[in-house]
């Protein structure tokens, strides 16, 4: 037992904290327990019991919604007696609201916090600093979750956990669904006080981090390009990478001396990237893209990296997303571009089934300085489908090849490092590597679910909707995530605007007999938070909408919360969207993400507007409102604008869409108002095959930056504008 450091505390304590016995902590076993606990049950009680705290003590947040709740813990304690902060029991203090945690002083811990249901009223939402003069040292955050906890604003940039300090330590943490911008962890190396710093992150669960539409996304990032050539020190292990898909750099190494070590990455877009810093080791973590987009392994640049013994396979990365990426440095480079690749040891890795490796990849009229002094041996290497996965941009003679076993031949310039052996022999010395990674179950907390894989639209009640009018409005009312509203044949005449926070299923009961909807208000659906929409089977009508320009039968607002949606359109029918100029299908408002429109086997006819309208981000910082557009099988008449404008401008490397892909769909008059087919300014994968064209102006592809990926086969045309499918200007 231990006593409060004086009887005012006890007084000003009165009826708001009592001694607990310290045997029931809910913490992790190898937490120090104190022999004493005081229960504490309102923020100003918290104040005074940090006030008062002395070595030993354990103060312990009663269950409930802390809301609004400014925690800060500026202490004292020994290694031998920590001062505690804990839940009185896991994951049941929920930090909602403005909430934010801050630490200073030194061996503090804290544990079984949950923060949800709001956002940080600071730039972060865990911070190992209550200011700039005052850090934590040798303190531990554990068994605590951030979800969903994102500024509405995905604009407004914040940090989730931030070490500051000195031998710190994060572990067996959930963290997930980040939305807005700023990475979802940081260490901080502005000061001396935060060099040198050796902390550690161990065995957390890095949850969906879904795709941000511009630099900022970050999971993890360790110093900035201005402190780069200091040391960290900071070891990274143990942690699960899960779908952490904001932008091309999951983690984003920017100091010396890191280590990350038997880490998983799951289906996870972009590469853990050694952008800044020297002496970094990358050793025995997993690369599993598991064959969704985009996905990575490492990429190479500075000096004296090490990769070894990691195992990648099921990548389908390309360029700055390879599986391996050995980067051009440019000539006496400025602090905060790339440096020279030099002395990297890249030896013992397995590569199965993966799509490329990069090597001088980034090779323009700045990145000239190829990697030198470096060596890549001892390595299996599986492409897809047995193909070499090898793309050589440059001279690679100060990168030497031995000892390495591939199945396909490798370009003639490093097919001397190669033996070639058959797909069973190669499969066979793969299965003899070593286990690496680490599994999902081992990482963050035992009483917090994990993000599952399901579809947004699954798992939600069936709801049959009878016609009439605003019966379906009402319907949208009351669904919950995942609910299929399945409406009968009829007429729904709908007068209120809808704000859609969940994702809902529309379809017909009788695709033979489809509903007819029509709409009252300049939009029908606005999308925030985590709506989504399904539409199969119906007819959508714009005759009874207001006669204004600007309409849009669905469109985002950020009011509600700036999550990323999912549009999905299947064997619908819109017409009669010519009441006014500029009238719309889908839009996006500023600030706003869809994460899919998928149009498949659908109707268009007589849209005075862009029918997929995305082009509200003109300020060119490489932010844009859709990562893919897909149109399939559909059929489009007598549209006013562009069947699709979609706008992303800025020269920043860090996004890979957007996406615009058009496959074996029919146009005809289309850009009445000499809007060109589609507009794609800035997109990175441009697909127009297989499609019949009359009287349309050619689609126009305005290059920003990078290379994109552009198919335009198969297509027919006819009309007096000619043959011409796509007029390209290149801005680069």
């Amino acid at each position: 037992m231990y006593a409060l450091a004086t009887s005012a505390l006890a007084l000003a304590m009165a009826g708001c904290a009592q001694p607990i016995s310290g045997a029931d902590t809910g913490a992790p076993a190898d937490i120090v327990e104190q022999s004493q606990a005081i229960m504490i049950s309102s923020p100003k009680a918290f104040s005074e019991a940090v006030k008062a705290a002395a070595p030993g003590t354990d103060i312990v947040l009663a269950d409930g919604v802390w809301l609004d709740f400014d925690a800060v813990v500026d202490a004292e304690g020994t290694a031998e007696k920590p001062i505690t902060v804990r839940a009185q029991t896991p994951g049941k203090v929920v930090l909602s609201g403005q909430s934010s945690l801050r630490l200073a002083g030194s061996h503090i811990i804290v544990s079984g916090l949950v923060f949800r249901d709001g956002y940080t009223p600071r730039a972060e939402v865990i911070s190992f600093r209550r200011d700039s003069d005052n850090l934590a040292f040798n303190s531990r955050v554990t068994n605590t979750v951030i979800e969903n906890y994102s500024n509405p604003d995905r604009a407004q940039r914040d940090i989730w956990v931030v070490m500051y300090g000195k031998n710190n330590v994060f572990d067996h943490n959930h963290l997930s669904g980040k939305l807005n911008s700023g990475p979802t962890m940081a260490v901080r190396l502005n000061t001396e006080e935060s060099q040198e710093n050796d902390h550690v992150i161990r065995n957390n669960y890095f949850g969906p981090r879904p795709v941000f539409g511009s630099n900022g996304g970050e999971t993890l990032r360790i110093g900035t390009s201005h402190y780069s050539l200091s040391r960290s020190g900071t070891l990274v292990e143990n942690n699960y990478f899960d779908r952490c898909s904001g932008e091309v750099e999951i983690i984003s190494n920017k100091s010396g001396g890191n280590t990350f070590r038997g880490n998983t990455f799951f289906q996870s877009r972009g590469t853990l990237t050694l952008r800044h810093g020297n002496d970094t080791l990358v050793e025995n973590n997993l690369f599993d893209g598991d064959g969704a987009p985009y996905t990575g392994g490492v990429r190479v640049i500075n000096a004296r990296q090490t990769i070894r013994n990691n195992y990648f396979k099921n990548l389908t990365g390309e360029r700055f997303s390879g599986a391996l990426v050995v980067m051009n440095g440019v000539p006496d480079s400025p602090i905060n571009r790339y440096h020279q690749v030099d002395g990297a040891l890249i030896e013992g890795n397995s590569f199965e089934a993966v799509r490329r490796i990069e090597l001088a990849e980034g090779s323009d009229a700045e990145r000239t300085a190829v990697p030198v002094n470096s060596i890549f041996r001892d390595n299996i290497v599986v492409g897809e489908a047995d193909a070499s996965p090898f793309r050589i941009q440059d001279d690679l003679s100060g990168l030497v090849f031995e000892g390495n076993v591939a199945t396909a031949q490798p370009p003639g310039p490093i097919a001397y490092g190669f033996q070639v052996v058959p797909s069973s022999v190669a499969t066979d010395m793969l299965r003899e590597t070593p286990d690496v990674g680490i599994s999902r179950d081992e990482t963050g907390v035992s009483w917090y679910p994990k993000a599952p894989v399901t579809s947004p639209f699954d798992g939600g009640a069936r709801i049959e909707v009878a016609a009439g009018p605003d019966a379906l409005s009402s319907a949208l009312a009351n669904a919950s995530a995942g609910d299929t509203l399945v409406l009968a044949p009829g007429d729904y005449e709908e007068s209120r605007l809808v704000n859609l926070r969940v994702p809902v299923t529309i379809e017909a009961a009788d695709p033979s007999n489809p509903p007819v909807l029509t709409f009252e208000r300049p939009n029908f659906i606005l999308l925030s938070a985590n709506g989504s929409l399904r539409l199969k089977g119906l007819e959508v009508s714009g005759v009874n909408s207001p006669d204004s320009s600007g309409n849009s039968f669905i469109s985002t607002t950020s009011m509600g919360g700036a999550g990323n949606h999912t549009v999905e359109l299947h064997d619908m029918t819109f017409s009669q969207f010519d009441v006014n100029k500029g009238f719309s299908v889908i839009s996006a408002a500023k600030g706003t993400f869809y994460d899919r429109i998928e149009i498949t086997a659908s109707t268009f006819s007589d849209i005075s507007g862009t029918v997929i309208k995305l082009d509200t981000e003109t300020d060119d910082y490489g932010i844009y409102n859709a990562e893919y557009v897909v149109i399939e099988d559909s059929t489009f008449d007598r549209v006013g604008g562009s069947v699709a404008a979609v706008y992303r401008g800025g020269r920043d490397e860090s996004t890979f869409g957007p996406h615009l892909w058009v496959r074996d769909s029919r146009f005809t008059d289309i850009g009445q108002n000499s809007a060109p087919l589609f507009l794609a300014h800035g997109v990175q994968n441009l697909e127009l095959t297989g499609n019949q064209i009359s009287d349309a102006r050619p689609a126009k592809l305005i290059i920003t930056t990078g290379n994109p990926v552009v198919d335009i086969s198969g297509n027919s045309i006819a009309g007096p504008e000619g043959g011409s499918v796509l007029n390209t200007v290149d801005m680069r």
